[in-house]
This record gives structure tokens, C-alpha cells and sequence, in this order.
């Protein structure tokens, strides 16, 4: 059920791209490397009114079934992701209710990642229902002893 809910939220994200694909092309919303960044409230960007630390918005094209669709994601920084991390997992995680989100692997929801390119957050209800929502490395069973690597903040 939890994979169908997601997998829901990445269509609907999709879909908004497709439609909102004539204004987007070509957009990207790059955050610095060593500073959090407010994305444009004026841009069609689903993360726009976030503050981003380790994150960048990403538009990028998708094609499942042989049907391209573009869609906004949040992805590491490069500064982050050429960190070294070895033996552990990368999991999106929400602090102040202690619910874990989902990555997209190719168009594949799942919890956990092992690499950094492989970091790819697409569910902005689960953003948006969190003022704070962290990617954290280390083991998911034990949240609070996990590294915190990035972070996106909603602001109000």
C-alpha cells in the first residue's frame, strides 16, 4: 500500500511536469555547494518555498514504457555526494515525527539507498506535510544515531 501511495504521488508529480514542460525546459534550480538556498517562489519548481541545505532542485526527464515525462526532484548536492560514505544507507527521514519518506529508483519507490546518486526525492506531500525532512546516512532501525547529510525546510 505504501509503495502504490508513492508511486501515485510520482505520477501526479510527473504529470504537473508534463503539463508545465513548455514553461520548465531548460530550468534548474542549483542550489551552492556549501550554502542553503531558498528556491524561487516564482518558478513552477514543486520544492519552490523550500530552504535547501545539501539539496538541489533537479528537472529531468524519466521515460517508462517508452513515454518520456518530465518531472522536478530533489538530488545532493555535489559537495555532499562527493563525500565519502561507505557500509550504511541513505533514508529520508522527518525529525520532529519520526516517519520515514521514499526515494525514486528509476520509477521504483524505495525507502533506502546506497549510493549518493541514487538520492532522488520526489514526494512533496510527505515535504510538505513535514516543516523539516532530513537525508540522513547510517542504519534506519537507529534514525537518531544516523548522520544527518542534507536537509529541506519548509518555510511558512
Amino acid at each position: 500500500m505504501i509503495r502504490r501511495t508513492a508511486l501515485r504521488t510520482l505520477t501526479a508529480v510527473a504529470m504537473t511536469a508534463v503539463i508545465a514542460l513548455p514553461l520548465a525546459q531548460g530550468a534548474q534550480a542549483a542550489a551552492p555547494a556549501t550554502t542553503a538556498t531558498t528556491i524561487n517562489a516564482g518558478d513552477d519548481n514543486p520544492f519552490r518555498r523550500m530552504e535547501l541545505d545539501g539539496l538541489r532542485a533537479d528537472f529531468q526527464f524519466m521515460c517508462p514504457a517508452g513515454r518520456c515525462v518530465g518531472f522536478w526532484s530533489l538530488v545532493l548536492t555535489d559537495h555532499v555526494a562527493q563525500q565519502k560514505f561507505e557500509g550504511h544507507k541513505f533514508f529520508v527521514y522527518a525529525p520532529a515525527t519520526g516517519e520515514f519518506g521514499f526515494f525514486v529508483d528509476t520509477d521504483v519507490a524505495v525507502r533506502t539507498v546506497d549510493r549518493p546518486a541514487q538520492v532522488r526525492l520526489v514526494d512533496t506531500d510527505f515535504m510538505r506535510s513535514h516543516p523539516r525532512v532530513e537525508v540522513r546516512y547510517g542504519d534506519p532501525g537507529h534514525p537518531d544515531r544516523a548522520r544527518v547529510v542534507a536537509s529541506a525546510t519548509t518555510l511558512m
